[in-house]
């Protein structure tokens, strides 16, 4: 069969269309391939083939063996449906009847969170606990990244299928963006500042941390912020905002001085802000953290 031909003319000279318009439809293109690596498709086809000629054909009806009907002078024969064809794996977690309750789940966090006398000996009880289904579905625990003790804490809301395929926080675009504007303000991750997040393994889908998931992590996090002991914490989204002071509605919140504290005492400023995810979907809010970043840069220079 012969090919269609391909067209060797200027994107400008195709149908009249301009350079910019095909640079919008490229771009239109990036950000829906990001959006479903976001939202968790990671194949386009199942992993096994469906013949939906011969699974959906009458029982009286021969099969060709290539997947085509034939002619049947019975059209009004009762239709037979086979056994479906497995499903590929969607990454939904299913209960698991040995998981711990919730309740007991975070009690076990609880202790293994005071058990720990510093930042290393906190971040392998982190990777050892099974307490929180998350686990189930990650490829990789994601706990912190950047300096410890570091005198800026930045916290961030779950791992996205960049940190959860490397198992490091914020690496992947809105890693990119956070990395410039922690440099607007003359941090970064190598020298002056830690970042981590309140969920350490990725959601299903990237779906929102659930509350229950959020209060088994809780008791690691608070006990991160106590072993870092920084001089601030940059909250970044909702669901950060939802585990470090149990408020919701970060536009709301967003800019305002905060303060966190934690079960054994320690107190820190917060200052919650815009995640950078939100910043790449919505460019115009870039101001707004700007701002937040200015009165987060004059504090810490005090």
């Amino acid at each position: 069969m012969s090919q269609p031909p391909v067209s060797t003319s200027s994107p400008s000279s195709i149908s009249g269309t301009s350079k910019d318009e095909v640079y919008e439809v490229e771009e239109a293109l990036r950000a829906l391939l990001h959006w479903y690596e976001d939202m968790g498709v990671n194949d386009l086809v199942s992993a096994a083939p469906v013949d939906f000629y011969n699974n959906f054909l009458p029982d009286n009806q021969p099969r060709t063996g290539k997947g085509h009907p034939q002619r049947s002078l019975n059209q009004n024969a009762p239709a037979k449906r086979t056994s479906p064809s497995p499903k590929p794996n969607t990454g939904i977690l299913r209960p698991d009847a040995n998981a711990l309750p919730t309740d007991k789940a975070i009690e076990e966090a609880s202790r293994l969170a005071t058990q720990s006398p510093d930042i290393v000996a906190l971040e392998k009880a982190v990777h050892d606990f099974n307490g929180c289904a998350l686990k189930k579905g990650a490829r990789n625990t994601v706990f912190a990244d950047g300096v410890p003790g570091a005198p800026l804490l930045v916290m961030g809301e779950a791992p996205g299928a960049d940190e959860d395929r490397e198992g490091k926080p914020f690496i992947g675009r809105a890693g990119l963006l956070l990395d410039k504007m922690l440099a607007a303000i003359h941090h970064d991750r190598k020298t002056n500042c830690y970042i981590s997040n309140t969920i350490y393994w990725r959601p299903p889908g990237n779906r929102p941390p659930n509350q229950e998931e959020i209060l088994i992590c809780r008791p690691f996090v608070e006990r991160l912020i106590e072993l870092s002991q920084p001089k601030i914490i940059l909250i970044t989204g909702a669901t950060a905002l939802k585990c470090l002071l149990d408020k919701s509605g970060i536009m709301k919140n967003r800019g305002h001085w905060q303060k966190i504290t934690t079960q054994n005492g320690y107190e820190c400023p917060v200052m919650p802000t815009f995640h950078p995810a939100y910043l790449l979907r919505t460019p115009k809010a870039k101001s707004l953290v700007w701002q937040d970043l200015q009165k987060l840069a004059a504090r810490l220079r005090d």
